[in-house]
């Protein structure tokens, strides 16, 4: 591999690399390494954020490093706290939910992953195994001190809210994958930083070497905020051809090319030559390329029909002003002069006459996420994101 090539693998979808850049570009110019990326299955369907994890090893497994793809069947028992802004307290997923999750993930990840080019292990294969001695072991590395520093827990301690002796022992048991599997690298998302941080100084303490951490960024859902199933802002894997390519055209332009960066396999001079004057011919463009790989080309080309026919083409007055987008439906539509009272523009809301981009609003709450908006059986108004 050539250094053009490593300084590529070690930019594109990467935040940051600790310890340092330099060391790690040293290190896999002289060797192949090994490297993981763990993932709990706590949940049954996986939006775009998490592709940007997937696609990073795929970079790895294709530049010919020994890649592992970890399910976290042991971790997800204690649950990962940095996902959380309260404690989960004795609520433990079953191991039912645990098979039907990963059986749902590998047939969404199938899309992305070559698991061909990977090794698939699961972390409850040691984790479950270990006995009391091996948890005083494991723990006397890391002090309670070091573990409290975390920012989520600090921040819940502030707050009045619980910290359960479980979620303290989550870094350390991620952490003993390192040790366990001999890593030289660990990936995850930003919000794994510091327990992939608490591995790397278990590997050095119980295995005597070094281990690199690589961070890929988080992205953010169509409203422009970051992307997370609580928010409602997510474009999940499972979702239809129609609505993967809908909610792509919606969102907002300032995303577009850090969409083509981390969710494309697209060659980043071809990405930089994009027009930012075209923002919709480069959205479709994307919508295309996501939609084709998380379904068929055909399935994307009926999709981008679709959207023209159905959602596009619908006319919009242009005598009249775009709609600026706020917080919520309510508040979008109470600030754009329709000359009627507030009222009147919830109950035409709650009666369903509000639609955008052709999908029915009812919610006075809900978030607006669209290219154009209808209001009643007349007024029809672009809709723009605030400045």
């Amino acid at each position: 591999m050539t250094n053009t090539d490593n300084q590529d693998l070690l930019t594109r979808r990467v935040a940051n690399i600790l310890p340092s850049k330099a060391g790690l570009e040293k290190l896999i110019s002289g060797k192949k390494i090994r490297l993981y990326q763990g993932f709990d299955p706590t949940f049954k369907d996986l939006h775009l954020g998490h592709t940007i994890g997937f696609r990073k090893l795929m970079d790895f497994a294709r530049a010919g490093h020994e890649v592992i793809f970890l399910f976290g069947t042991g971790t997800v028992l204690a649950g990962d706290p940095s996902k959380r802004e309260k404690g989960r307290g004795n609520k433990i997923i079953t191991q039912a939910q645990i098979d039907e999750n990963i059986r749902g993930w590998k047939e969404q990840v199938s899309k992305i992953v070559d698991f061909d080019l990977v090794t698939i292990r699961q972390n409850g294969d040691w984790l479950t195994k270990l006995t009391l001695r091996d948890i005083i072991k494991i723990g006397s590395n890391i002090s309670a001190t070091q573990l409290f520093k975390r920012e989520s827990f600090t921040r819940r301690i502030k707050a009045g809210d619980p910290v359960w002796y479980h979620e303290t022992m989550y870094p350390l048991l991620q952490g003993y994958d390192s040790v366990v599997m001999d890593v030289d690298l660990e990936i995850g998302g930003t919000d794994q930083e510091f327990n992939m941080l608490i591995g790397r100084e278990l590997q050095k303490k119980m295995n005597n070497r070094d281990k690199f951490v690589l961070t890929t960024p988080m992205i953010n859902g169509t409203d422009g905020k970051k992307m997370s199933k609580s928010a409602g802002n997510c474009i999940f894997l499972t979702e239809s051809p129609e609505d993967i390519y809908r909610k792509i055209m919606a969102m907002h332009d300032n995303m577009i090319t850090t969409y083509y960066e981390l969710l494309t396999d697209l060659e980043m001079e071809e990405i930089q030559a994009l027009d930012p004057d075209k923002p919709i011919e480069n959205k479709k463009r994307l919508a295309f390329e996501i939609t084709k790989e998380l379904h068929s080309e055909s399935a994307a080309s009926s999709a981008a029909k679709h959207y023209d026919s159905i959602v596009s083409a619908k006319a919009v007055d242009p005598s009249l002003a775009p709609i600026t987008i706020l917080d919520t439906l309510f508040e979008t539509l109470k600030n754009a002069n329709l000359d009627l009272s507030n009222s009147e523009i919830k109950r035409v809301i709650q009666q369903g006459g509000v639609e955008v981009d052709g999908n029915k609003l009812t919610d006075l709450d809900a978030p607006v996420q669209g290219s154009e908006i209808k209001f009643g059986k007349s007024i029809r108004r672009e809709l723009r994101t605030k400045n």
